[in-house]
This record gives C-alpha cells, structure tokens and sequence, in this order.
C-alpha cells in the first residue's frame, strides 16, 4: 500500500481495523511503511533514527531524541505526530515553564461555586517535549507520573490521560548552557534514546534545494488514524517471545548491573521495553517471533540512556561516557551466549 492509498483508508472508517481487529504481517508492513516514508521525506539520510521512532511510537514507548542544535530533533518529533491521526501537543520548555503549564490546574468557577480542572498540554495523544531539559527540575517532574502510569493526578483526583500516550522529547547536550540534565529516574522512563548526527553532505545539499521555498513538514498528511495505530500495537504485541530469547535479554541486562565501568546498570523496566522494542522491530522485519539478531539490534538505544558510567570509564573514553557506555553494552552483547535454535520453537 502507497502512503496514497494508506491516507485514503484513514479518510474512509470502513477500511480502518477496530481497536482490537488483529493485523496480518503485509497489513502492518503497509502501514509502517507509510509512516516510514513520511518521516524519511523530511530526514534525508536518517533511516536509522526514523525506524527507531517508528518503533518507539508501536511499542506504545516514549522516545528521547539528544543532539546539537538544528540536526532535525523537532522536525523528527513533528513528523512522526502528524504521520499518525491522533491529538498532538507540543510544548516548549523554558525555565519558566510551571508544572501546571504541562498537566493542568484546578480554577475555581464563580457561577458554579465549584472547581474546573482545566486540561494542560499533556492531554494528547502525542506529546512533543521540545528541548525538555531546559525547563527546571519540577517541571520536568510533572511527567513522571505521565510517562509511567498515563494520569494525572491533582487535589485527590485522578485524571487518565488518553491511549496511546507518547512523549516525544528533544533535548540539547547538557554541557551547553541554560540546560537541567535529566535525572536517572526520568531517563529511564523513555523506551529509547536516538541522536540524529550531522547529515552527510549529499543529503545536507539535497536539503538546501528541497528547502529553499518551503518546509516539507508542510505537504505531510496523517497516513494512518487512531484506531489503525491501535491494531497495529496490539499485532506488536502478539508477537511471540520464547523462553531462551526471555533469558537471554534477562542475561544482558543483569550484565550491565555487574559491570565494572557501570555505576548504575539498567532497570527491570529497560528489560521490558526492551523486549516490547524488539516485538515491534520483529513485526517490522516480517516475523511473528523475536530472534536474538532483534534484541541486538536495539540493546544500546533502548539500555544506554539508564546506565551512569563510572568516572574513570568516562575519562578514559574519548567520546566521554555515552561512548564508553555504548562501546560496553556491544561488548556484553558480543559476549552473553545466543540462544542456538532461532525459531519459533526455541
């Protein structure tokens, strides 16, 4: 199906699968084949990154997207929001930016004598957290509970936020200034970490030519709707899990609490998004089970950003402690024993 023919079937309920409707393998190719190429229509040269947004984005995650400035963080996050017919927010985090601004507040009605809880910016679908860690730790905290549990609670009440919920954040290197670093406990409620790069220098001058008038995130339509994206989580999460492939992400992970270069190694939730990840990139690849080659694949967007390096492994590194990071988890993941048999069966 062409993102054409994918658009028209959102436009027409008939064509779209209930919220249950199971999806066949070339059914869900199709439709994350539309969303791929609308967001590879405005990312020259990124398949890496827009794959993993994609996978973010059926495994019902949240992903974080670091980098420099003016690398496509936001017209990643952008795209992706409107490649899919669901309510989008996007919010711009300042230092001056309250809790409030992001989950809501409680104002007191005088003709009701009663309060009104008035919805925030996190009362979306998709939420894009644009440069997240410029804005003060409280606020950031206010998507804790967002992140993890999809509510808001406030004066005793408990407010369910719509599904699928998603947050797509951006944020600048924190060694630049006017930056809050995220802490360890909000890190690791994003599903994966993606950086951009700098784009090579065929796509950077494609990118002047194609630019010059007019932003491509202009001509972008939804390709798939609420209730299509919604078939296509619940055919993701079908996806079969065998015993071995369990014990072994369970092998890599407690790997990473043992190591010597980690100070703190990733959380029982990284192991579950990471198999909810490599369901997703199985799916993707046209497989109703997940191999090894799955799990590989996304040990070190999924894992890296939950691990704090120890100084002297960060030191000794010379892209500092994400690289040093990066560099270890390929060699656990080089090092844990693969499960021999790769089918279904294993």
């Amino acid at each position: 199906m062409t993102p054409e023919s994918t658009a028209s079937a959102v436009s027409d309920p008939q064509n779209a699968p209930g919220s249950n409707a199971p999806l066949t393998l070339a059914e869900f190719d199709e439709f994350a084949g539309a969303i791929m190429a609308n967001l590879e229509s405005v990312i020259d040269g990124k398949t890496e990154a827009a794959t993993l947004a994609l996978i973010v984005l059926v495994a019902e995650g949240h992903l974080l997207v670091e980098d420099v400035p003016g690398v496509g963080k936001t017209t990643l996050a952008k795209a992706l929001a409107t490649s899919v017919g669901c309510s989008v927010a996007r919010i711009q985090f300042t230092p001056d930016l309250l809790p409030s601004d992001v989950t809501g507040v409680s104002i007191y009605n005088q003709v009701d004598h009663a309060f009104e809880f008035k919805r925030g910016a996190v009362f979306a679908n998709i939420v894009i957290a644009d440069e997240i860690n410029r804005a003060s730790p409280k606020t950031q905290s206010a998507l804790l509970e967002c992140m993890e549990e999809g509510q808001v609670s406030l004066d005793g009440t408990t407010h369910p936020l719509d599904r699928p919920f998603i947050v797509v954040a951006t944020q600048n290197p924190i060694e630049m200034e006017g930056t809050y670093a995220l802490p360890e406990a909000q890190r690791d409620r994003f599903m994966a970490r993606i950086s951009m790069g700098y784009p090579d220098a065929a796509a950077e001058l494609s990118m002047l030519h194609q630019r010059e008038l007019a932003s491509p995130l202009d001509k972008l339509k939804a390709v798939v709707d609420k209730q299509q994206l919604h078939a296509m989580i619940e055919t993701a999460r079908s996806v079969y899990v065998s015993r071995a492939v369990e014990s072994y992400v369970v092998s890599i992970v407690q790997a990473t609490r043992v190591h010597p270069e980690f100070r703190l190694g990733a959380s029982p939730r990284g192991t579950l998004h990471l198999v909810r990840a490599a369901k997703v990139l199985a799916a993707l690849n046209g497989r109703e089970f997940v191999v090894p080659d799955d799990v590989n694949e996304l040990v070190v967007p999924v894992l890296a950003h939950r691990i704090v390096a120890t100084r002297r492994a960060a030191s000794d590194s010379r892209g500092g402690g994400s690289q040093a990071i990066a560099d270890a988890l390929r060699a656990i993941v080089a090092s844990t024993p693969v499960p021999l048999n790769r089918s279904r069966s294993v």
